[in-house]
C-alpha cells in the first residue's frame, strides 16, 4: 500500500499529516504528488471532495524548502472566497511556518496589504483581488514559481477566464497545475497555451450508486415552496437549497422564514463577514437549511450535507454536478431534488440534451404526505420524522386563488 513517505513527502509532513488522521494518500494525491515533486506541469481532473488540495499543496512546500526566494513564489487563484479561505486553512494546518496570505475582495485592505509587505511567500486569492494588488503595487507575480488554478471550469463559469489569462500573462514559465471537475473548451485552450508538455490524470468520481439518491419531482408553480418544504421534513441533517439569481435565493429565503422554517442565505452580495458568520451557523448546526446561490457549489468546507435541493434549475450539467457533489461525498450517504415545474419543460429538456442525467419522478402528492415515493411504484423509502425546526408545509394560498404577480427587474446579476 502506497505511502506519503514513498510518494517523497519529508517525514515531517507525513507526522503532521498523521497528526491530522491523513494515513494514507488518497489516489489523485497517490497519481499527482511524484510528477509535481519532478516539476511537471500537471492537469488533474477529479472530483469534489477527492483531495486534490492536499495533493498541489504538499509539492509546493517542497519546492519552497528547496530553495530560498523573495516575495510570493507560489500562487493559487480559486474562483470563490470560500475555497480561497479552505485551501489557506488547509495549508496552515500543515504548520510549515511559511508565511501565507489569502486575498479576496469584499474586505478592506490593511490586513492583506500588510501580509504582503510582510513576506508572503505563498498567496491563495480570488482572481479579481489578486489583480487589483498587482495593479496598486502590492504583489508583483515575476517570481512566482508554482501556480495552480483551482477549479478553473468554475472559473469560466463565472466570468474570470480574462482575469485568469491576465494572471498566467504576468507569470514566467511557472509550474502550473490546473485542477478542474469538469473540461470545457476554454480550459482546454489555457492548457494548450500556457502548460508545457504536463502530465494528465483524471480519477473517476466514486460511485454513487449506493450513497446518492437523486430525484426530480414535477410540479406547479404554486406548489414548488410547499414541495421544497415538504422535503425538508424528511431531511432531520443538513441540507442546501440552491436558487438561480441573489434576490431569488434572498426571496425564498425570507418565505422559508416565514413559514417557520429557520434558514439563512448565502449569496454574491453580502459582506465577508456576513458569508464567514451563515458558514459558521451551519458547520455547527446552528442554522441546518442554506438558501444559496452556484457561490455555494464549489469551495464550502463542510463534513456532511444530508440533502441538496435544485429549487431553480442551473444554467448547465456541470453547474448540476457541482451543486449535487455538495452532498454524498467520501461515501456518505445523502440525496438530492431537483424541483421542476410545467414551464421548466424547455430548460429541463436542454439540460438533458447537454448531458445531464435522466431522473426518476418522485410522487408529489406523496412527498407532500411525508414520504419519498416514486411515480408509478408502490414501495416507498422509509419516511423520517419531521424534523423539529421545519413546520408542516401549508398552502401559499387558498386553492384556485389567482397567484400575485410579482415586479422584477427584467435582468437580475447571477451569483
Amino acid at each position: 500500500m502506497t505511502t506519503f513517505a514513498d510518494l517523497g513527502v519529508s517525514p515531517d509532513l507525513v507526522g503532521r499529516l498523521s497528526e491530522l488522521a491523513i494515513e494514507q494518500p488518497t489516489p489523485v494525491q497517490a497519481a499527482a504528488i511524484p510528477p509535481l515533486q519532478e516539476r511537471s506541469d500537471l492537469v488533474v481532473q477529479a472530483p469534489t471532495g477527492s483531495g486534490k488540495t492536499h495533493a498541489f499543496l504538499l509539492p509546493a512546500i517542497e519546492l519552497l524548502r528547496s530553495g530560498a526566494g523573495l516575495g510570493t513564489r507560489v500562487l493559487v487563484v480559486t474562483p470563490t472566497r470560500e475555497l480561497a479561505l479552505q485551501v489557506e486553512s488547509v495549508f496552515r494546518s500543515l504548520e510549515t511556518g511559511i508565511p501565507c496570505t489569502v486575498l479576496y475582495g469584499g474586505v478592506g485592505y490593511h490586513s492583506q496589504d500588510r501580509a504582503l509587505a510582510d513576506g508572503a511567500q505563498v498567496v491563495v486569492g480570488t482572481p479579481g483581488r489578486i489583480l487589483d494588488m498587482v495593479e496598486r503595487r502590492k504583489l508583483s507575480l515575476a517570481r512566482v514559481e508554482y501556480l495552480v488554478l483551482d477549479e478553473a471550469d468554475e472559473m469560466l463559469d463565472i466570468g474570470f477566464a480574462p482575469q485568469v489569462e491576465k494572471i498566467l500573462g504576468l507569470t514566467w514559465h511557472p509550474q502550473t497545475v490546473l485542477a478542474s471537475a469538469t473540461m470545457p473548451e476554454w480550459v482546454r485552450k489555457v492548457v494548450h497555451d500556457y502548460l508545457h508538455d504536463p502530465v494528465q490524470i483524471q480519477v473517476a468520481a466514486l460511485p454513487q450508486d449506493a450513497t446518492l439518491e437523486h430525484a426530480r419531482v414535477l410540479v406547479d408553480q404554486r406548489q414548488r415552496v410547499d414541495a421544497l418544504i415538504a422535503a425538508l421534513r424528511l431531511t432531520p441533517g443538513s441540507a442546501i437549497v440552491f436558487g438561480r439569481t441573489k434576490s431569488g435565493v434572498a426571496e425564498l429565503c425570507r418565505e422559508l422564514n416565514r413559514r417557520r422554517v429557520r434558514c439563512s442565505q448565502l449569496q454574491g452580495d453580502m459582506r465577508q463577514i456576513e458569508r464567514d458568520r451563515v458558514m459558521a451557523s451551519f458547520r455547527e448546526g446552528a442554522v441546518r437549511v442554506l438558501v444559496a446561490t452556484n457561490v455555494a457549489a464549489r469551495g464550502l468546507d463542510v463534513s456532511q450535507v444530508d440533502l441538496v435541493v435544485n429549487y431553480e434549475l442551473p444554467e448547465s450539467p456541470e453547474a448540476l454536478t457541482h451543486r449535487i457533489g455538495r452532498t454524498a461525498r467520501a461515501g456518505r450517504e445523502g440525496r438530492a431534488l431537483t424541483i421542476t415545474s410545467h414551464g421548466d419543460g424547455e430548460r429541463w429538456r436542454r439540460l438533458r440534451a447537454q448531458g445531464a442525467p435522466e431522473l426518476p419522478l418522485l410522487d408529489l402528492e406523496k412527498l407532500l404526505s411525508g414520504e419519498w415515493s416514486y411515480a408509478g411504484t408502490q414501495a416507498a423509502t422509509q419516511a423520517a420524522s419531521p424534523s423539529p425546526d421545519v413546520a408542516a408545509p401549508r398552502p401559499s394560498r387558498e386553492a384556485g386563488a389567482r397567484p400575485r404577480r410579482r415586479r422584477r427587474a427584467r435582468r437580475e446579476r447571477a451569483a
